[in-house]
């Protein structure tokens, strides 16, 4: 099976090319973030009408994540429980397998501006929550995923210049440490478990031919814990979206699991 995720940043305006992405990539589960929409806008029609079943958590302009699926998932949470939070920021549920239920956990990680700031304060405090409850929640769902726009770098080779943006957003030393707090956990991110081409990136700015020059950073993530990486069979950053007209910044990230 195959699941993917992908920042979308606007599905009203990426709508057809998510539905067209998925009758070229048929993957099992799809996480999308940045859908800046509310549920009664959400498409499920014509997610539906793809063959697949949708599950939304939207907010007005900003933020919002799905989960769209072959299969009807259950035990649907939105949010961190127990962390009050205003922002859609978080979505899980358990997808049916011929391997056994996996818990998808879809998440658009706080970007937090700049350190120092009150949003980047939000963001660690964000971060240290969701740990917490993953910790219990890889005890009730060993064959967990966790897959989202991260907006970590999770070291150098995931940076343009990172150099220049040395304790910058997205490469300091405290958000990488959170990184490595979720992966401490009995995560592995799966797009590093195989020998990959430098400067993969999974998301290019819009300014300053960004994308045609490369310099982009990869903060989409696919993170497998002990029992699903043991079945992670591949996993790659598909480029061919990002070249679309009115693209997202992000495309989409896909690991492919077969049977543990």
């Amino acid at each position: 099976m195959k699941i993917a995720t992908w920042n979308v940043n606007s599905l009203s305006v990426r709508l057809p090319q998510v539905l067209a992405w998925l009758s070229a990539n048929p993957v099992d589960a799809l996480c999308l973030q940045e859908l800046k929409m509310t549920d009664d806008k959400f498409p499920f029609d014509a997610f539906q009408a793809a063959g697949y079943q949708a599950t939304a958590f939207g907010q007005k302009t900003y933020n919002g994540v799905a989960l769209i699926t072959r299969e009807p998932v259950d035990s649907v949470v939105r949010n961190i429980p127990g962390f009050a939070d205003e922002q859609s920021r978080v979505i899980a549920a358990t997808l049916p397998t011929p391997d056994g239920p996996l818990r998808i956990v879809n998440g658009y990680f706080v970007n937090g501006q700049a350190p120092d700031t009150d949003k980047f304060a939000y963001k660690l405090t964000w971060l240290t929550a969701l740990q917490n409850w993953l910790r219990d929640e890889l005890i009730i769902h060993p064959r967990l995923a966790l897959l989202g726009d991260f907006n970590i770098t999770a070291d150098d080779r995931d940076s343009y210049d990172p150099q220049g943006l040395h304790e910058t957003i997205h490469h300091t030393t405290v958000e990488r440490e959170h990184l490595r707090a979720l992966l401490d956990l009995g995560m592995h991110d799966a797009f590093r478990q195989f020998e990959q081409a430098e400067k993969s990136f999974s998301w290019w700015d819009y300014r300053d031919f960004g994308f045609r020059r490369n310099r982009g950073l990869r903060i989409d993530y696919i993170l497998l814990s002990d029992l699903l990486k043991s079945s992670l069979k591949n996993c790659v950053i598909d480029k061919a979206p990002r070249k679309n007209e009115r693209p997202s910044d992000h495309t989409p990230v896909v690991a492919e699991l077969g049977t543990d």
